[in-house]
């Protein structure tokens, strides 16, 4: 049932189709807006990383270690190893006493080109603290110091960091816990997999944090959201989709490895989640600023700032235009 999002053109002569689906709910948690199948289940990645910080937050890692909003942003994170992640995650360390061998992600170079030559010409290597998910760890593991769990295994489904984790996101998503399907993620620690709709519901408490009946995670999400837009560049980086849209305060943002995102609208209360079926992520400027533009979204300073930061041009490897992506789908 999926359906084209985007279409990519090279000199007026179609090359690419995406297809996917989309799913928009609003505060009655019904469908509103439908794209494909608005029940096609989707792993949420690191879309789910803002979900995965709320156990920690809760508990008061941010009061028992003096963490700051940046290193509570950065637990959200797919970071791109710029210096101010470096930065927040080495304070992270200093506060929590937690240590990168601590970390079970695997030794990267940090995924921001400019940073990854740099690191390379003075012959530095490869480090857990680079991996673009190391900030999710530490939170996980700062959690886990805090309560007394073990530090060692904190990756197992069955940890008891992980049991609460899928636990409050299945409270979040407003579906029962044992129909969470489940997997690891490229970072080593359990993934999950829900209808879009629920990724939908569960973002829109994001946004929409008066929504959640318990009160402790009502104001660990706040505390979480207001971190994310006081730091956006720490949720993912300089000029990306997710801080972009982070700058606008009116909106919640993640996007997650294959092609998911999930994004919130506070003022409009809307929760949207996407899934580009090839698995590509190129498109989700395109597919956001459509789908904003489609339900005439009043904050054009937002509009505008992702077309400049992601235009809808093609070009090559000189930098000439020589195509064109544009949204073709239909709220």
């Amino acid at each position: 049932m999926e359906q084209v999002l985007v279409e990519e053109y090279r000199n007026e002569t179609l090359e690419c189709l995406h297809r996917g689906h989309i799913c928009g709910v609003g505060i009655d948690r019904q469908v509103k807006y439908e794209v494909g199948d608005a029940n096609y289940v989707a792993f949420l990645r690191s879309a789910g990383k803002p979900f995965q910080a709320i156990p920690g937050i809760r508990a008061g890692i941010h009061e028992a270690y003096g963490l700051t909003d940046r290193e509570i942003a950065i637990m959200t994170a797919s970071h791109r190893g710029e210096s101010f992640h470096m930065d927040t995650l080495q304070d992270f360390m200093k506060h929590t006493g937690l240590e990168e061998s601590n970390l079970v992600c695997a030794k990267s170079y940090p995924m921001h080109r400019a940073t990854r030559e740099t690191i390379i010409r003075d012959q530095g290597h490869e480090r857990r603290i680079y991996h673009n998910c190391s900030g999710k760890h530490f939170g996980v593991l700062s959690y886990c110091k805090l309560m007394g769990y073990s530090l060692e295994g904190y990756e197992d489904p069955n940890h008891p960091a992980q049991l609460e984790i899928v636990k409050t996101l299945a409270t979040m998503a407003e579906m029962p816990e044992d129909q969470i399907a489940r997997g690891i993620d490229g970072c080593g620690l359990p993934v999950f997999a829900l209808p879009l709709r629920n990724i939908a519901t569960a973002y829109l408490k994001l946004a929409c944090p008066e929504l959640i009946e318990d009160e402790e995670t009502r104001e660990a999400v706040r505390k979480i959201t207001s971190a994310m837009h006081a730091y956006p560049e720490n949720v993912s980086g300089t000029n990306r989709i997710c801080s972009t849209l982070l700058q606008d305060s009116n909106i919640v943002a993640k996007g997650g490895f294959k092609g998911i995102y999930g994004f919130s609208l506070r003022k409009e209360q809307l929760g949207f989640a996407f899934k580009i079926i090839d698995g590509s992520d190129e498109e989700w400027a395109r597919i956001v600023v459509s789908i904003l533009e489609q339900i005439q979204y009043d904050n054009r300073e937002t509009i505008e700032r992702i077309h400049e930061r992601f235009p809808a041009d093609i070009r090559n490897d000189a930098g000439k235009i020589v195509g064109y992506s544009k949204g073709v789908f239909k709220l």
